[in-house]
């Protein structure tokens, strides 16, 4: 039996501002995320940034919530991220057939890691692989150092051989479904769906960023990465450079942070004359906060505010067939 571990970020359990408030906890303080000295650190996060935050943090999980009515929620509500990855899992597992166990674990809240490492033990060979498409410490990273702390503590083989994947972010796979996902949700809405993108002026593909501090902590740096993904993604569509921008979303804090950002790209689109826009997340593989409240909801009112007219909002690539496909072909390389 083969296994494959698939690793993603971390959710909170609930919406409610205390499951929201214990989360943050957790990831806010891991010093791969957050790396500041540890007392420095402490009290940032602590006394300053999660006092201050989670109540609204909690507001933004509670839009985006499901209810458990969707197709890949199989009866079951809850976080985007978890109930989008765990579909993603069971998808996998099925185009893998047998001879494989897939499973799942968070850095972050559960399933956790561990949960997932102990469900492998029996397998013969191992795969990881984070899902995250650039590589970045704070992510990737801190995902591979928890899972190497936890395979220290097993003898098995299986675990201390592990076949890591770091990152994917020009993989042809990769490229090709989330070209597949952007132009099937532009092509969409230019049949009907929105009557005014007739015409799309531009496509953004927005990722999340990181402090500049940060950016080279991975070769090539994860800012150079997410503009390869880009060219990628580009030349599959057929993209001239005055066709679509990169742009960084979800900062924190007075520190500077990768630049240009996505929320004030906006205000410049408009000054240009460009009204119809799409907005895809190339460095996320799953529906969450980021891409649902933050863009979905949030850079759509700003976009309406601003006078924009079209907004188009490419969803992430979930259990996308070619997706499926393309994990499968990377945990067999």
């Amino acid at each position: 039996m083969k296994g494959i571990l698939l690793i993603n970020l971390g959710t909170p359990d609930n919406c409610d501002p205390q499951s929201v408030r214990r989360y943050l906890k957790q990831f806010l303080n891991d010093p791969m995320v957050i790396d500041l000295p540890g007392l420095v650190r402490w009290f940032l996060v602590n006394c300053l940034v999660i006092p201050r935050r989670y109540k609204n943090a909690a507001a933004a999980y509670q839009k985006i919530w499901l209810k458990g009515n969707s197709p890949l929620e199989t009866g079951k509500g809850g976080s985007p991220l978890l109930v989008y990855s765990e579909a993603m899992k069971e998808a996998l597992a099925i185009e893998l057939g047998a001879g494989y166990q897939v499973e799942l674990g968070m850095r972050y809240s559960s399933p956790s890691i561990q949960t997932a490492v102990e469900k492998l033990k029996g397998c013969d060979t191992l795969s990881v692989l984070p899902l995250f498409p650039q590589y970045a410490s704070a992510a990737t990273g801190s995902a591979i150092a928890e899972f190497l702390k936890i395979a220290c503590k097993y003898k098995q083989e299986n675990i201390s051989t592990a076949r890591i994947q770091e990152n994917f972010y020009q993989h042809p796979g990769f490229i090709a479904a989330y070209a597949h996902i952007i132009q099937k949700h532009i092509q969409e809405d230019i049949q009907g769906l929105n009557p005014k993108s007739k015409k799309l002026d531009m496509l953004l593909l927005s990722y999340h960023g990181l402090p500049e501090r940060q950016l080279h902590k991975s070769t090539p740096c994860y800012r150079t990465q997410c503009f390869a993904t880009s060219d990628a993604l580009a030349n599959v569509l057929g993209l001239s450079k005055s066709q679509y921008r990169v742009s960084f979303q979800s900062r924190l804090g007075r520190t500077p942070w990768i630049k240009p950002y996505t929320d004030l790209i906006l205000p410049e689109f408009i000054q240009q004359g460009i009204r119809n826009i799409a907005i895809a997340c190339p460095s996320f593989v799953a529906d969450c906060l980021e891409t649902l409240e933050e863009i979905n909801i949030r850079a759509r009112k700003q976009w309406q505010t601003l006078g924009g007219n079209a907004f188009t909002f490419i969803p992430c690539l979930n259990t996308e067939p070619l997706w499926i496909k393309a994990m499968a072909k990377m945990v067999g390389e």
